[in-house]
């Protein structure tokens, strides 16, 4: 089981960049194995994004455990607080 994580390395938000860092940061952190996939390299990569998180104006980060939708970046960061990631990724711990 890989956990991807759709990001953006083409982006003038502050916003989605510090959220993109500290995703990835918190992952690192915790040792859980991901990849990262970036949407900017091509619209198709953007919808397919889009459509397998259901929604099709979603952002980056959107994280995945392969196709299998986990969900955006505050849904992980609530999982962090609560000490659920491994749960939220569907990992076992």
């Amino acid at each position: 089981m890989v956990v991807k994580v759709y990001i953006t390395l083409v982006t003038g938000s502050r916003e989605i960049k510090s959220q993109q860092s500290e995703l990835l940061r918190i992952l690192e952190s915790k040792s859980i194995k991901f990849e990262t996939v970036d949407i900017s390299e091509h619209n198709d990569i953007r919808e397919e994004m889009r459509t397998k998180a259901g929604n099709p104006k979603a952002f980056p980060p959107q994280i995945f455990n392969e196709d299998q939708y986990c969900g955006d970046y505050e849904q992980f960061v609530a999982s962090v607080e609560d000490d659920t990631v491994f749960q939220f990724l569907k990992l076992k711990s």
